[in-house]
């Protein structure tokens, strides 16, 4: 069995492909690289091929029609054979050095330990910018050993797991039957979520791993992107309050850190919408939060009386400007999109 399988899903990368390829190439036979091609239409499926020519001990090739970036990491998590697993978009890479460490590290982990969830850091690559903004968690995390949640620290205002930096044990996502929707962007949250109601050890090596490109003009992070689709943002919003029942989660911190995400996510929603700024779009923040509210009133009560649930709240035309500011200025902090 290999230690990690790594998820690729390509989607016309054939501009950028072969950076990331060939970075998780360092992995060696501890890795296996599953390149779905989902529905590409210029050369990705030919470079997909090429590589499993040349390296067929460590890369596996599904081609399908396209359903997507949730779709193509469910055809990788079914065609994952490793102890691990981790996704990886096409147009990111690792750091060699790093990924080396990391394979050492999951090899390490005796049959009686293997924690359910790695984390390491990831680092912005933004385009124009020499300086990188790194993410990292060793203000949250005891670095180097088996940690259960109440060894952890308390996530700040913008901080959260973003799925450049996790690796699960695939069997904990089977376990939790983990399926992302097809055709939808955004799901790397709902990915980044609902296994956590399943994890319960784990553990944080300190390491500058991910390397997260930011600058293409399509990509879906860009922030006028996020708001021609945020129907698919407040899809993904929805599915993550509904997969999962947070009454059945014990008090702590790991239950604290799920609500911590949802806060994250829905804030991102609503700001979204009161930046598009039209009646409609006030209409589905509105719709949003009663969506909570009837799913689970708790939730929505302990959402609201959070701060910035509180700002979105106020009915006023300033209160919504200070909702925005107090997000543009935790995203310029903390580094997050």
């Amino acid at each position: 069995m290999k230690i990690l399988s790594i998820i690729l899903p390509c989607y016309n990368s054939q501009n950028y492909m072969r950076n990331c390829v060939d970075s998780l190439l360092a992995g060696g036979d501890e890795v296996e690289i599953i390149i779905v091609n989902d529905g590409s239409t210029d050369d990705t499926a030919s470079i997909a091929d090429e590589y499993l020519q040349r390296f067929p001990r460590m890369v596996k090739v599904v081609h399908q029609s396209n359903a997507g970036h949730g779709g193509a990491i469910n055809t990788g998590l079914k065609n994952a054979g490793g102890l691990y697993v981790k996704v990886v978009d096409s147009d990111d890479w690792v750091n060699r050095e790093a990924f080396k460490k990391v394979i050492e590290t999951l090899a390490s982990f005796p049959a009686n330990a293997q924690p359910d969830m790695v984390i390491s850091n990831y680092l912005y690559e933004k385009k124009g910018k020499k300086k990188k903004k790194v993410i990292r968690y060793s203000r949250i995390f005891p670095k180097n050993r088996l940690l259960t949640w109440e060894d952890t620290g308390n996530f700040r205002l913008g901080e959260y797991l973003l799925m450049h930096s996790l690796i699960f044990r695939l069997d904990l996502l089977k376990e939790c039957a983990l399926h992302l929707p097809d055709h939808t962007f955004y799901v790397d949250n709902y990915f980044a979520y609902v296994p956590i109601k399943n994890v319960e050890t784990l553990y944080y090596l300190d390491v500058d791993l991910y390397h997260y490109y930011i600058g293409r003009d399509e990509q879906s992070i860009q922030e006028k992107t996020m708001i021609r689709r945020i129907d698919q943002q407040l899809s993904v919003n929805r599915l993550m309050v509904e997969a999962v029942d947070l009454h059945r989660i014990p008090p702590g911190k790991k239950l604290n850190y799920l609500i911590h995400f949802l806060e994250i996510v829905t804030t991102v929603s609503s700001v979204l919408l009161l930046l598009e700024g039209t009646r409609i779009s006030i209409e589905k923040k509105d719709a949003l939060w009663l969506f909570i509210k009837e799913k689970d009133a708790l939730l929505y009560d302990k959402l609201k009386k959070k701060a910035l649930g509180w700002l979105l709240h106020l009915p006023t035309h300033a209160g919504r400007s200070l909702a925005i500011l107090v997000y543009r200025i935790s995203r310029f902090i903390v580094g997050f999109n």
